[in-house]
């Protein structure tokens, strides 16, 4: 299948073909100034490193996408499935300091245009939606807690428009390599989708989880079509050249940051 990200200097990005007012990517760990281990573009403040080389960042990003640090939203994610709109009154919250504001908030969206919205990420499934219609654009984040919490279900079900016109982005995360124990496994079973068809066992009570697939498949059963559902085939736990991965650098690591907009 081919790849739907195209990459940049410091991200990919995504192109709509119908909506050509969208800024919708991720970035990569590659070219900046942070120690992971070294020359990295960690976009996260909550972690161990220098507030100066975030800052760098968030302005290299800014210029390369065209769109002003001012304008951009970031939440502070706990992997739940709590979901906000925000407005341009929300331009800048949690930008050049960390701040109580959208605390605990794991999606964003808003019908507002000149808004960026942003979230780290580091194996965990960026999930962007846009319509075609009325202005809508929404982001997620979804590990294996959002997913199993359907954080793609509360999303859906806040979008105020026809979900027929409605389009879901599955961006950079793990793979199926992804693993889980027999506790989580039992959890996914409940879901009102077919667990066969994006778990696979690896061992004895150890089983291999797709969480881009487990999102598609319940953006479909909560109304997308499937030809308004996009996966890409990058995994950030196989391709640690170009990605922060959590699991694989056992939580060393810094964060990419996705983010949607529209001019």
């Amino acid at each position: 299948m081919k790849e739907i990200f195209n990459q940049h200097n410091h991200y990919l990005s995504y192109e709509a073909d119908d909506k050509s007012d969208l800024t919708i990517g991720i970035t990569t760990r590659q070219g900046g100034y942070s120690p992971y281990p070294e020359n990295a573009f960690n976009m996260a403040r909550y972690i161990n490193d220098d507030p100066d080389n975030i800052s760098k960042h968030q302005q290299i990003l800014a210029n390369e996408i065209n769109f002003s640090c001012a304008n951009w939203v970031f939440p502070i994610q706990t992997h739940e499935n709590k979901v906000r709109e925000v407005s341009s009154k929300d331009k800048g919250t949690n930008i050049n300091a960390l701040t109580e504001e959208l605390h605990g908030i794991d999606g964003l969206y808003t019908y507002e245009s000149d808004l960026l919205l942003t979230m780290c990420f580091a194996d965990c499934v960026p999930i962007y939606l846009y319509d075609t219609q009325n202005g809508y654009i929404g982001l997620c984040h979804a590990g294996w807690r959002g997913t199993y919490s359907q954080i793609i279900k509360e999303m859906i079900e806040q979008y105020k428009g026809d979900v027929s016109n409605l389009r879901v982005v599955i961006g950079p995360s793990t793979s199926d390599s992804y693993e889980i124990n027999e506790d989580i496994y039992q959890k996914f079973k409940t879901l009102p989708i077919d667990s066969e068809t994006y778990i696979v066992q690896r061992g004895q009570d150890r089983y291999g989880i797709d969480l881009k697939q487990a999102n598609a498949l319940l953006a479909m059963h909560y109304g997308v079509s499937p030809e308004h559902i996009v996966k890409t085939n990058h995994c950030t736990a196989s391709e640690t050249d170009l990605f922060f991965s959590y699991r694989i650098e056992k939580g060393q690591t810094g964060r990419m940051l996705a983010f949607i907009g529209r001019k």
